[in-house]
């Protein structure tokens, strides 16, 4: 049994401004291969007790949510086949609960709050008890505000047994956005002031600078579209570094957490984005970065210099140390207003150089007008060889609920994204992963269902089919039934969408199968469509994984029965 750290362990005053994470190696079953981190438990059953933590990020004493006094909270390791037994102690004063993302577990175990099951009441005890029935990186988080406030951590899955040889140095790398303001007062300034963090808006400034590098016309065409639309070019991250702290495994870029490798020796990396509303951008300048896995599935390697994450999703990379210098690893904000960074390096205390923040992107006309934007050549990527059909958009899509519909989305899964297009490196895109055995489920979809990510940003309403949660009736699968499902994304901002309970198969624009993930991010104006084995008898969340846009109403409920 993984004991309940010490109540003394609890109360430590975290001074994550000032010291830094060196990770460490700790004692692991021999199945546990590879170091694990910074903190690990390992086994079959556990003790977690969540209860508030004293931490200290930006200079002002705040409270977290942690887990055995850690946050984040420890990595959990379990095997292959074992069945786990995790008993979650809420010494909190309001309800919470434990989401196994990505987990397969049975419905009663999924763990959201007027799903699966009731929460976890103060002073409560819940006990969680399933099969492990897959390997991989996964990570487990609150599923409510909770999740904002540090309850989180990641879970490595080992195989019973592998061929694989291990890598030398394994590591998870988590990254996160802290804020000291309450999470309930950071939705409520968005629902009053959607662009409330937002201060990168173009300004007369900009305008200048634009006509005296560009000319006159091209700066006044370049604002034509957005000034007619009423829409806002920058308006693509809700919340950003004006409240934000980004954390490297819960350490801040003066602590420099740092993990250790000799030259020669192969390294793993477990990137987790569990940022609540933070896509990251990530590279180790000077590395070249293979992807082997993304959300715990194996994927044909491919290298790249740099690739995108979001809330939700893990990436697992691989390269090796060539020499004995420190590395630096950069995770940058999407809209660019702050970075974590973290080193791996052959010892601790060492420092690689800082990249400078890029500037700040504008979306692109593709963003807003998807296909018809990239047919008329605004657009740098590849893929849109002809007009996709005319969208249909629902009867519920038309109102004050929804302030822009898509008629003609893009299909391309190679576009790495709004400040990714024209890098001088490569970039990961979707169309990049590949499962490496092919369709797990060959059968061809027997039904489809579309949905249209839909929202209104001036009002931060967001909903699917222009329907808020509340407002909204189940989606209802039939048992073992294969069907497709099709996102249409009707906003300016990428949404990771994330289903419970079952695997969603990601197709290409062809519909044929391309990789199996559990949380896909559509981007602005694209339309893309996965395939679902309903094999999980049960209710279901299926919801975007940016906390706020799930708390405003982008969430609807399964039932598989």
């Amino acid at each position: 049994m993984s004991p309940i750290m010490p109540a003394i362990g609890r109360r430590r005053f975290v001074q994550g401004l000032l010291v830094g994470g060196v990770a460490s190696s700790l004692a692991l079953p021999a199945w546990a291969s590879g170091p694990a981190g910074d903190a690990a438990l390992s086994g079959t059953e556990f003790d977690l007790e969540i209860a508030g933590l004293p931490v200290n990020y930006t200079g002002k004493r705040r409270i977290a949510t942690a887990v055995n006094g850690r946050v984040p909270a420890p990595t959990l390791r379990f095997r292959e086949g074992d069945t786990v037994t995790l008993r979650v102690h809420n010494k909190l004063d309001e309800m919470t609960s434990v989401h196994w993302h990505g987990l397969i577990v049975p419905a009663e175990m999924d763990g959201v709050p007027g799903i699966s099951f009731g929460g976890i009441a103060p002073g409560e005890t819940f006990t969680y008890r399933f099969p492990i029935r897959q390997t991989g990186t996964f990570w487990y988080h609150a599923h409510t505000l909770a999740e904002q406030t540090g309850l989180f951590g990641a879970i490595v899955i080992e195989p019973r047994e592998s061929q694989v040889r291990p890598p030398d140095r394994d590591y998870v790398v988590m990254l996160s956005d802290w804020t000291d303001e309450p999470p309930l007062q950071v939705f409520l300034n968005l629902k009053k002031q959607s662009n409330y963090y937002n201060f990168g808006q173009p300004t007369v400034g900009d305008f200048v600078k634009d006509a005296r590098e560009v000319g006159l016309a091209a700066a006044i065409k370049k604002r034509q579209m957005w000034n007619a639309s009423r829409m806002n070019p920058t308006d693509y991250s809700d919340v950003s570094a004006a409240t934000y702290t980004y954390l490297l495994n819960g350490t801040t870029t003066a602590g420099n957490w740092t993990g250790v490798a000799s030259p020669g020796e192969r390294v793993r990396l477990r990137f987790v984005g569990a940022g609540t509303a933070t896509f990251f951008d990530v590279r180790i300048p000077g590395l070249p970065l293979t992807i082997v896995a993304t959300d715990g599935q194996n994927v044909e390697p491919v290298t790249v210099d740099e690739f995108r994450i979001a809330p939700g999703e893990t990436y697992d990379v691989e390269f090796t140390m060539p020499d004995a210098k420190p590395y630096t690893i950069f995770a940058q904000s999407m809209d660019r207003t702050g970075f974590a960074r973290g080193t791996i390096a052959p010892s601790p205390g060492m420092t690689g150089p800082i990249p400078a923040l890029d500037q700040r992107p504008w979306l692109e006309p593709i963003d807003m007008m998807g296909a018809m934007a990239a047919m008329a050549g605004g657009h740098t990527g590849h893929g849109m060889m002809e007009m996709p059909p005319l969208a249909k958009h629902a009867r519920t899509e038309y109102g004050a609920n929804n302030d822009m519909r898509v008629d003609y989305p893009r299909t391309n899964l190679d576009d790495p994204g709004a400040g990714l297009r024209g890098r001088p490196w490569r970039v990961l895109t979707y169309a990049d992963l590949k499962s490496p055995n092919g369709d797990p489920d060959p059968r061809e979809p027997e039904r489809d269902i579309e949905l249209h990510l839909t929202g209104n940003m001036e009002r931060f309403i967001w909903s699917l089919d222009g329907i808020k949660l509340n407002d909204s009736k189940p989606l209802h699968f039939r048992p073992n039934e294969r069907l497709r499902v099709t996102f249409v994304n009707d906003t300016m901002m990428s949404h990771p969408m994330h289903l419970h309970g079952m695997w969603s198969d990601l197709e290409d624009a062809a519909g044929m199968f391309q990789v199996r993930k559990h949380t896909i991010v559509v981007q602005p104006a694209q339309r893309l469509s996965f395939r679902v084995t309903a094999d999980a008898i049960g209710r279901w969340a299926f919801h975007c994984h940016l906390l706020y846009h799930m708390a405003a109403g982008m969430f609807r409920e399964v039932v598989v029965a």
